[in-house]
């Protein structure tokens, strides 16, 4: 999109003023995955602000239009994903299925919930990325039950080198509404957090695996 910035910068102050997503470089935050974090992101609660919902949903169905052409199915990442990408595909008149993470182990051990046709031309959606790794097995499910995922799209992300590398590894085009970046800079413009706070959100993201606070 040729706003794009435009649109970064929007849903940047949005996730914020809703405190979607919380900055507190001074009091990290713990990820499941163990890390610690000056930073926590949960687009889930945009589910509840109806303006800045659809906001987001038109957003993306712009992009997925504006740069992926003709679309035949929108799948969703479970769970976050899934609300996101059922609004995208209604407003775009598409076919939704969405991606577990493992397949059910009872009933038809679905993997992936919905009908799948041959070679659909189709475009996930996520939440977030941040290494990517959930992501891309969403993907990899849907291109063995012989989807063709032409990319993927989402409402934020981190920005990781790890999550740059998995992408292009996996030959999967990815685009966000906002990133890391537009964050950091509206963050502080709205003065949201210290210029002093700058240094040490940069210096995480740098390295989010070995950071620790001072």
């Amino acid at each position: 999109m040729n706003n794009m910035n435009e649109v970064a910068q929007k849903v940047a102050e949005s996730l914020l003023q809703i405190k979607a997503i919380k900055l507190q470089p001074k009091k990290p935050f713990t990820w499941a995955s163990g890390w610690k974090s000056p930073i926590y992101c949960d687009n889930r609660v945009a589910l509840s602000h109806p303006p800045i919902r659809t906001y987001i949903r038109q957003k993306l169905a712009e992009l997925i239009q504006e740069e992926f052409g003709s679309v035949e199915m929108i799948s969703g990442v479970a769970t976050a994903g899934i609300p996101q990408g059922v609004l995208v595909a209604q407003d775009l008149g598409l076919p939704f299925t969405y991606v577990r993470s493992n397949s059910k182990d009872h009933g038809r051990e679905n993997q992936i919930e919905g009908e799948i046709v041959s070679g659909q031309r189709a475009v996930v959606v996520e939440d977030l990325i941040s290494t990517g790794k959930s992501s891309l097995k969403a993907v990899q499910a849907l291109r063995e039950a012989d989807c063709n995922v032409v990319g993927l799209v989402s409402i934020f992300t981190y920005g990781f080198a790890e999550a740059e590398k998995n992408f292009t590894e996996a030959k999967c085009r990815h685009l966000s509404l906002c990133s890391y970046d537009n964050l950091i800079e509206v963050a502080a413009k709205h003065n949201y957090i210290l210029n002093s706070d700058i240094e040490v959100l940069e210096q995480w993201r740098a390295n989010p695996s070995e950071w620790s606070p001072k």
